[in-house]
Order: structure tokens, then sequence, then C-alpha cells
């Protein structure tokens, strides 16, 4: 399951999860965050229990795509311990997500 991020959740979904968290920044009319929604979706079934899958809508959250300096969607963060530590841009392949969320184990 993905949780769904506000700007009002933020803090307790993500920068206090216990779990290290992918959250993707993306927005219902952009094509390539439709493209990649599957693969985080079996992603987020594959790392159930050790990693935390969360989206997050641009376009009702500015101020955190903001803070983040979002350029362009979709765009995957990867946060440990409640600091971003990775990150991946663009619709990529599982073979290229897939490592990056292993290493944040």
């Amino acid at each position: 399951m993905i949780a769904e991020v506000t700007e009002g959740n933020f803090e307790q979904e993500v920068i206090k999860s216990p779990l290290p968290v992918v959250l993707d920044f993306w927005a219902p009319w952009c094509k390539p965050c439709q493209m990649i929604a599957p693969l985080t979706e079996k992603l987020a079934e594959d790392f159930k229990g050790r990693v935390k899958f969360c989206k997050l809508n641009v376009d009702e959250n500015p101020k955190l795509a903001s803070k983040y300096g979002v350029m362009s969607i979709p765009l995957l963060l990867f946060f440990r311990k409640g600091q971003p530590v990775d990150q991946v841009v663009g619709a990529v392949t599982e073979s290229k997500l897939k490592p990056k969320v292993q290493e944040l184990i």
C-alpha cells in the first residue's frame, strides 16, 4: 500500500517514519508519473514492512515540492531517518529502481 502524503501529515508519515521512505512526487496530469505508478505499487508490496512508499501530489502540496527542489516529476526521493539520501528523476525501469530501494534497507 502506498500512503498519500500532504503538507499536513508529511512529518508524521515521512520524517518520523521508523522505516526508510520512498516518496514519489507526482501529479495526475503527468504521463511518466502514471507510467511508474504500477512499478512503485509492485515495489511497495515487495518491500512491505522494510520500506515505506508514499506519494505526494505536487499540485496540492507546492510548499513541500519547493522545499525539496522538485524541478521535474516524477521524482522519487529516498529518506532514511527523516533525511533525504538519494533520488531518482523520471520514469525508470524496475532494474534501475529496485537496487536503489534495496540500498535504503
